[in-house]
C-alpha cells in the first residue's frame, strides 16, 4: 500500500476525506506534512545515511535512464543542462537547490571596492616605516601638547604626576628614606600603579584591591619563607621550596588575572609582592621578617597619597565621564539625522560605535560607587532610549533623496548594485523616456512630502539639541562640553513642537495615500513606493526621539538639589568580567580583551537559540494526537532568550566536566607560561653563590618586569619589543644621568624626574601605549632611588647598567615568550571571528524569518520577542565594532610567509554587517507586513511552501559552507546553491498569487484599502531587505573565495599579493 494512502487513513484518498467532512485546512502547522496530489511521496533509502549519498551528484548520463546521446533533448532539457551542468540532488524534496554558472570575478576591482571599507586606523602610515617615524612622532608630540594644555587631559596628568612627585620627594628626604629603609621607593611604585587620574569610585576600588593583593602576596611569600627554613632538611633545599611556592602562586593569580579582569589591580600588586618576598634577600639560614614591613608600609603610604590627591585635586565622582559619553552620543545622533550618501558608511559606523559606547558608559557608572545627580536607574532607561534612537537612525535609507526638489527626480540614488535577474529594477525603469506617468507620480509625492519631512527632521534636530543642553546642565558641564548658549534648553516646548510635526507628517502622508492622483495600484511605480518606504523609518526615529525627550523631561523635573551617593549596582559576577575605563586602559590589550568578551556574550545568546531541540510536528491528522505535543520547538528557534530546557544528566558531573574543560582554555596556558618565565628568571636568587650581585643590584626587578609585561590577550611584535626595551633603557640611562649630573644632589634629581616623568606618566595613563610608559616609569624610579640609597656606590653607571639590564631582560623575555608560546595572533583570530560572525548571522536570519515572517496564526511576535531580538542585535553590532578593532591589530604583526592583506577581510566584515542590517530591516518591516494569502489561505500557503523552503535553505547553506571554509581555512566549493535564483522563483510565485487573489474577489473592502499601504510599502521594504541579503551573500562568497581560494584554483589573495609585490619590485 502506498505510504501516502496510509497517512490519509485506510487507503482512502485525501479527496474522499475532504468530501466526507474532514476539514482540508487544519492550520499552517500542517503544511510541513502536505505534498502534491499528483506525485507519490518518496521514502528515503535507509542506506543513504552519509552526506556523500545524500548529495548525489550523478549527471543525466550516469542515471538509470537512457543516455543523453540516445534520446532527443527538448528545449527545457537543453536549458537545464546549460544552466545546471546536469547536476541534480536527491533529498526527498526537502531542498531543491539551483546551481548556476559562477560569475567571472575581477580581483583587482574587488580590491578597489574593499579599500573603501577599511577602518580609520588603516589611513595612518605603516607603523613600522622608518621614513615616517620621526614626522609621526613630531605630529604626536604636538597633539599631546595641545590636549594637555586645552583639555581635561592636563588635569589628569597633573593629578597623576602630583601623587608621584610627592612620594618621590619624600624618598629624597634623608630622614624619610632612613625611616622607611632601602625599599622606600615602593611608595613611589604604589602611586604609579594606582595613580589618581580616576574617578573616586575607581580610586577607592583600586586602593582596596592593591592593598589586599599586596597583603596576600606578602602572606603567601612569608609562608614560603617559613616553610623553607622550618627544618634542617628544608634549609638544604630552600630554593626548591621557594620555587614551588612562587610557581604555584604565580600560576594561580595569572589564571585569575586572565579570567576575572576585575581583579587586575590586586593581582598585579600580588605578583610584585610575591616576587619581592621570595626573591629579595632570601637565605636558607634565617628569614629577615622585617623586610615584610619594609615593603608593606611604603605601599600603604603610597596608596594614601594617591587617594588624598584624587579626593582633593579636582575630584570626579563619575559625573564627567557620563556627561562626555552623553554629549558625544547626541553629537553623533545629530549627524545621523543629516545622513548623506557620501558619508553613509562612516556615519553608520559612528552610530554603531555610539550604540556600543552607551552600554560601556552605563557599566562604568554602576560598576563603582558614584556621586551624581543622576540615578543609575534613570541612566539605564536613558541608555535604552538613546540606543532606540540610534537603532531608528540606522534604519534610515540614506540613498532615498526625498528632500531633493521634484524638478530633479534624477536625484534618486541608484549606486547600490541591484540583481536585475530577480527583483524589479527601480531606477533604470524610472529614467526611461516612456515613464512620464511615473515621473508625474514621483513629482506629486515628493512635492507633498518634502516640506513635512524637512520640518520634521529640523524639529528632531532641535529636540535632540535641547535634550543635550538639559542633560549637560544637569551634569554641570555645559560650559566645558557644550552645546553653545544659543541652543535652547526649553525641553517642554521642543517636545510639543515635535509632537505637532509628527501629527502633521502623519496626516500629510495619509492624505497623499488617499489622494485620487495616485492610482489604485502603483506597484509598477517602484520609485513612488521607495519614497513612502523612506517615511516609515523617519516616523519611527521621531517617535523614538519623542520618548527620549519625555524621559529627560521627567529627569529634569525630579532633579535633586544636591548630588547623591549611589553604591555599585552592577551584578557581581558580571562585574568580575568588567572593569572601569582607566584600568581597561592601563592594563593594555583593550581591543583583544573586548573582542573576546563581546564574542563570548554573543555565543551565550546564540547558544540559547540554536540549542533548542527540533521536534517535528505529528504527521497524524487526528487533532487528539497534538494535545500534548509542544509545538514551540518546531521552528527550531528560541521563543525568548531565557532558556528553560533542562539537562538530563547529573548536575555535579556536568559541573566537574565543565571545570576540567575550562582548564584547557587560554587562562591555564597563560598561567603556565607566566609561571614558567618568572620561575626561570628567578633561579639565580636561590643559588648561594649568586646572592651577592643578585641582592646588591636588585635583579629581582627583572622578574617583576616580566610579570608586568605578560598579557593574556596580547601577542608579541617588533614594535612592542622595541618600544618597551627602549623605555627601560631610557629610564635607567636618565636615572644615571640625574645622579651623576648633580653628584647626588636631590634637587638636581628632582628636576631630572620632572623632565622625564611628565611625558612618561602621560604615556602610561593616557596614551595608546600604556605598557611601555609603565616600564619607563618603573625603571627610572627604581634606578634613581636605588642610586640615592646606595649613595652612588660603586658608581652611578654601574647601578644604572645592572638595574637597566635586568629590566630589559625581563621585558625581552616576556615579549618573546608571549610571541612564541601560545601567542595571540590577531590575523588568525580575525579569520575565525569573521567566520563565527557569518555563522551567527545565519542563526539570526533563521530565527527572525521563522519567528517574524513565517509564523503560525495566533503565534505573532510578542513584545518580549522584539525585546529579545533587539538585545541580540545590540550584541552583534558590538561584535562588528570589535572585528574592526581586531583588524587594526594586524598592522603591527610581521608575517614571515607572505604579507597579510587586510582588504578582503575588511570587505568581508562590511558585507557581513550589511547582511545583518538587511535582516534587521526585514524584521522591522515584518511587524507591518501581514500577507493574508499566506495564513488565511492554506492552498496559497502550500504553493509557497516549497519556494520559501528553497529561498531560506539556499541562504543558510551558503552561509554554513562559507563560514566553515573560512574558519577551517579551506577552499570554497566552486558551485554553491544559487540564492538569487531561489529568491526570484519565490518573488514570481508571490506575485502570481497576489494577482490571483486580487482577481478572485475574496478580499474585503478593508483589506483592499489596506493593500495600498501594505502591499506596496511594507511589502517593498520587506522584500527589498531580503533581496539585499541575497546581494550581500554573493559578495560574501566572492571575498571568501578571494581569501581561502576556490576548489580547483589557487587562493586569489596570494596571487594578488604576488602581483603587487612584483609590480613594486
Amino acid at each position: 500500500m502506498d505510504s501516502n494512502q496510509e497517512k490519509t487513513g485506510g487507503g482512502v484518498p485525501a479527496e474522499e476525506n475532504a468530501q466526507n467532512g474532514t476539514p482540508v485546512e487544519r492550520g499552517f502547522s500542517r503544511l510541513l506534512h502536505r505534498h502534491s496530489r499528483s506525485t507519490r511521496r518518496r521514502v528515503r533509502d535507509a542506506s543513504m545515511d552519509s552526506l556523500n549519498r545524500i548529495y548525489d551528484t550523478r549527471t543525466e548520463s550516469q542515471a538509470h535512464h537512457l543516455p543523453v546521446a540516445q534520446r532527443c533533448m527538448t528545449s527545457e532539457d537543453k536549458h537545464y543542462a546549460n544552466n545546471s551542468y546536469g547536476i541534480s540532488e536527491l533529498r526527498d524534496g526537502f531542498f531543491d537547490a539551483v546551481f548556476l554558472p559562477p560569475e567571472e570575478v575581477d580581483s583587482q576591482e574587488l580590491m578597489r571596492q574593499a579599500e573603501l571599507t577599511l577602518p580609520y586606523a588603516f589611513r595612518k602610515k605603516d607603523p613600522l616605516s622608518i621614513h615616517e617615524f620621526l614626522p609621526r612622532q613630531w605630529h604626536e608630540v604636538k597633539g599631546v601638547v595641545r590636549r594637555v594644555t586645552t583639555t581635561r587631559a592636563g588635569i589628569r596628568l597633573l593629578k597623576s604626576f602630583l601623587a608621584f612627585f610627592i612620594a618621590y620627594i619624600l624618598c629624597l628626604i634623608p630622614s624619610v628614606h632612613t625611616r622607611l629603609g632601602r625599599y622606600s621607593y615602593v611608595m613611589v611604585i604604589s602611586t604609579i600603579i594606582n595613580h589618581p587620574a580616576r574617578t573616586l569610585g575607581a580610586q577607592v576600588d583600586g586602593t582596596i584591591q592593591t592593598i589586599i593583593g599586596t597583603a596576600t602576596g606578602l602572606g603567601w611569600g612569608a609562608f614560603g619563607l617559613w616553610a623553607s627554613t622550618a627544618t634542617a632538611t628544608a634549609r638544604v633545599g630552600y630554593g626548591g621550596i621557594l620555587a614551588v611556592f612562587l610557581f604555584l602562586y604565580i600560576f594561580l593569580i595569572a589564571c585569575l588575572r586572565s579570567y576575572y579582569i576585575r581583579t587586575y589591580q590586586g593581582i598585579i600588586c600580588a605578583g610584585i609582592a610575591i616576587s619581592y618576598t621570595c626573591l629579595a634577600e632570601v637565605s636558607g639560614n634565617e628569614v629577615s621578617w622585617s623586610k615584610l614591613l619594609a615593603y608593606g608600609i611604603p605601599w600603604v603610604l603610597g596608596q594614601a597619597i594617591s587617594l588624598v590627591i584624587c579626593c582633593t585635586v579636582v575630584p570626579d565622582a563619575g559625573a564627567r565621564p557620563l556627561a562626555v559619553a552623553l554629549h558625544q552620543a547626541f553629537a553623533v545622533m545629530l549627524d545621523g539625522l543629516g545622513l548623506t550618501r557620501v558619508e553613509s558608511r562612516r556615519l553608520r559606523r559612528r552610530l554603531t560605535q555610539t550604540f556600543v559606547g552607551m552600554s560601556q558608559a552605563y557599566r562604568d557608572l554602576v560598576i563603582d560607587f558614584s556621586i551624581t545627580l543622576f540615578d543609575p536607574k534613570d541612566v539605564l532607561a536613558l541608555r535604552n532610549l538613546i540606543q532606540g534612537v540610534v537603532r531608528a537612525l540606522l534604519s534610515l535609507n540614506s540613498e532615498t533623496r526625498i528632500l531633493d526638489r521634484p524638478e530633479s527626480p534624477h536625484g534618486l540614488s541608484h549606486n547600490r548594485p541591484i540583481l536585475d535577474e530577480f527583483i524589479v529594477d527601480m531606477d533604470e525603469k524610472y529614467h526611461g523616456a516612456e515613464n512620464e506617468e511615473e515621473k508625474r507620480l514621483v513629482k506629486f509625492v515628493a512635492s507633498n512630502l518634502a516640506d513635512p519631512t524637512e520640518e520634521l527632521l529640523l524639529s528632531m534636530k532641535s529636540a535632540l539639541s535641547s535634550c543635550d543642553a538639559v542633560l549637560m546642565e544637569m551634569c554641570g558641564h555645559r560650559q566645558y562640553l557644550g552645546p553653545p548658549k544659543d541652543v535652547s534648553s526649553d525641553l517642554p516646548g521642543a517636545l510639543v513642537k515635535l509632537r505637532r510635526r509628527i501629527i502633521a507628517f502623519s496626516n500629510c502622508q495619509d492624505n497623499v495615500l488617499a489622494s485620487d492622483t495616485l492610482p489604485l495600484s502603483y506597484a509598477e511605480s517602484p520609485a513612488v513606493v521607495k519614497l513612502f518606504a523612506y517615511c516609515r523609518p523617519v516616523h519611527q526615529a521621531a517617535t523614538a526621539i519623542e520618548a527620549l525627550l519625555v524621559k529627560v523631561n521627567e529627569m529634569q523635573q525630579r532633579r535633586p538639589k544636591y548630588p547623591k551617593f549611589h553604591p555599585p549596582s552592577y551584578p557581581f559576577w558580571k562585574a568580575m568580567h568588567r572593569t572601569n575605563a582607566q584600568v581597561r586602559h592601563d592594563r593594555g590589550g583593550v581591543t583583544a580583551g573586548s573582542y573576546f568578551k563581546s564574542f563570548s556574550d554573543i555565543a551565550v545568546i546564540i547558544q540559547k537559540i540554536k540549542s533548542r531541540d527540533f521536534q517535528p510536528l505529528p504527521r497524524d491528522d487526528d487533532e487528539s494526537t497534538n494535545e500534548g505535543h509542544d509545538t514551540s520547538y518546531a521552528t527550531m528557534t528560541a521563543d525568548e532568550l531565557e532558556d528553560d530546557y533542562s539537562i538530563k544528566t547529573n548536575h555535579v558531573r556536568h559541573e566537574i566536566w565543565a571545570f576540567l574543560h575550562r582548564l584547557q582554555g587560554f587562562e591555564t596556558r597563560f598561567g603556565l607560561k607566566t609561571a614558567m618565565i618568572t620561575s626561570l628568571l628567578s633561579i639565580p636568587a636561590w643559588q648561594s653563590h649568586n646572592h651577592g650581585w643578585w641582592d646588591s643590584y636588585e635583579v629581582w626587578w627583572g622578574v617583576v618586569m616580566a610579570w608586568l609585561i605578560m598579557g593574556p590577550r596580547t601577542g608579541g611584535n617588533i614594535q612592542d619589543l622595541f618600544t618597551r626595551a627602549l623605555c627601560a633603557v631610557l629610564g635607567s640611562l636618565w636615572a644615571g644621568l640625574s645622579y651623576a649630573a648633580g653628584n647626588g644632589s636631590p634637587y638636581v634629581i628632582a628636576v631630572f624626574a620632572v623632565i622625564f616623568m611628565l611625558p612618561m606618566i602621560y604615556r602610561y595613563t593616557q596614551s595608546a601605549h600604556p605598557r611601555s610608559g609603565l616600564v619607563g616609569c618603573i625603571s627610572f624610579t627604581v634606578v634613581s632611588l636605588a642610586e640615592v640609597a646606595a649613595q652612588g656606590k660603586p658608581s652611578p653607571a654601574t647601578i644604572a647598567a645592572t638595574h637597566g639590564t635586568a629590566m630589559v631582560v625581563g621585558v625581552v623575555a616576556s615579549v618573546i615568550v608571549n610571541w612564541i608560546l601560545w601567542p595571540f595572533v590577531a590575523r588568525h583570530d580575525l579569520r575565525k571571528a569573521v567566520a563565527t560572525m557569518m555563522f551567527y548571522c545565519s542563526i539570526v536570519y533563521r530565527s527572525i524569518v521563522s519567528r517574524y515572517v513565517y509564523y503560525e496564526e495566533g503565534d505573532e511576535p510578542t513584545k518580549e520577542d522584539i525585546r529579545a531580538s533587539e538585545i541580540l542585535e545590540g550584541r552583534l553590532r558590538e561584535g562588528f565594532v570589535r572585528l574592526r578593532q581586531l583588524l587594526g591589530l594586524t598592522r603591527h604583526e610581521i608575517r614571515l610567509r607572505a604579507p597579510f592583506d587586510p582588504l578582503p577581510y575588511s570587505a568581508l566584515i562590511d558585507c557581513c554587517e550589511r547582511f545583518f542590517e538587511y535582516v534587521v530591516t526585514a524584521r522591522q518591516a515584518s511587524l507591518f507586513y501581514h500577507p493574508h494569502f499566506i495564513r488565511d489561505n492554506t492552498e496559497f500557503a502550500i504553493d509557497l511552501l516549497g519556494h520559501r523552503r528553497d529561498a531560506i535553505a539556499s541562504i543558510l547553506s551558503n552561509l554554513y559552507v562559507l563560514s566553515g571554509a573560512l574558519r577551517a581555512d579551506r577552499k570554497v566549493p566552486k558551485y554553491l546553491p544559487s540564492a538569487a535564483a531561489s529568491r526570484k522563483q519565490l518573488l514570481d510565485q508571490m506575485r502570481a498569487l497576489e494577482t490571483e487573489l486580487a482577481a478572485s474577489g475574496r478580499l474585503s473592502a478593508d483589506e483592499k484599502s489596506e493593500g495600498r499601504k501594505w502591499a506596496q510599502i511594507y511589502s517593498h521594504s520587506y522584500n527589498e531587505s531580503l533581496t539585499g541579503c541575497v546581494e550581500q551573500l554573493e559578495e560574501l562568497e566572492k571575498y571568501t573565495k578571494l581569501i581561502v581560494g576556490e576548489q580547483g584554483q589557487a587562493s586569489q589573495v596570494t596571487s594578488y599579493c604576488e602581483r603587487e609585490l612584483t609590480e613594486i619590485s
